[in-house]
């Protein structure tokens, strides 16, 4: 079960083996469908976390600017996705949270990523909602949380919205321009582990800032 899932995610994440699905298996409008189906599950489904993101809109990125996929078209249909994956797991939040946060582990389930999430909620407020969208796993289950807090949809929502029209922008973008440079092309899953770095850099900046100020105090 475990391989041929790797094997899923690393197609997702390798143009080649993308352009190979996209003009066989998934041509056309079924290709935009299924990206923004995984968008959208790893988003507002809970056990959508192990999805690769970042590096799925970034390959998505280079395969537009190969001419696969058209870079307007796909970037709208992918920002909808992940407004629209956001707003079902703040609904989902708000109809089960309580339940969800007394289950137990399971194989695509840990307490551990909820409960990550919640401090990481309390800690930064609505603006979560926007930091979490460059953060693995945060990201799955941050509009759940807020959901669970019971933040105003109207509030969530402006979030929301800013989150996902600057994710989905800056990554496919920096894929659709990066993305024939040669060096990148040969070192294809080093620039992703960084794209993703530079991504969490801020979170990172925040969090020594706050343990500085506290050494200070």
């Amino acid at each position: 079960m475990i391989q041929p899932l790797l094997e899923f995610l690393r197609t997702l994440t390798t143009p080649e083996r993308l352009i190979n699905l996209l003009s066989t298996v998934l041509t056309g409008w079924y290709g935009y469908a299924a990206l923004c189906g995984i968008v959208f599950s790893e988003t507002g489904l809970l056990i959508g976390f192990f999805l690769p993101g970042d590096s799925l809109l970034f390959t998505v990125g280079v395969v537009a600017g190969a001419g696969q996929l058209n870079i307007v078209a796909i970037n709208l249909l992918l920002m909808i996705s992940a407004i629209a994956g956001d707003a079902a797991g703040y609904s989902l939040g708000r109809r089960a949270g309580p339940r969800v946060f007394n289950r137990p582990d399971s194989l695509l389930f840990k307490q551990e990523h909820l409960r990550k999430t919640q401090a990481f909620y309390e800690k930064h407020g609505g603006k979560t909602i926007v930091y979490a969208r460059f953060v693995p796993i945060i990201r799955t289950f941050a509009p759940f949380v807020a959901g669970v807090a019971g933040m105003k949809y109207l509030r969530f929502a402006s979030f929301n919205v800013f989150g996902a029209i600057g994710w989905v922008f800056s990554m496919t973008m920096l894929g659709y321009t990066l993305g024939s440079v040669p060096f990148v092309r040969r070192h294809f899953e080093k620039a992703i582990i960084l794209i993703i770095f530079i991504s969490i850099l801020p979170i990172v900046a925040e969090y020594a800032k706050s343990k500085l100020r506290k050494k200070t105090a």
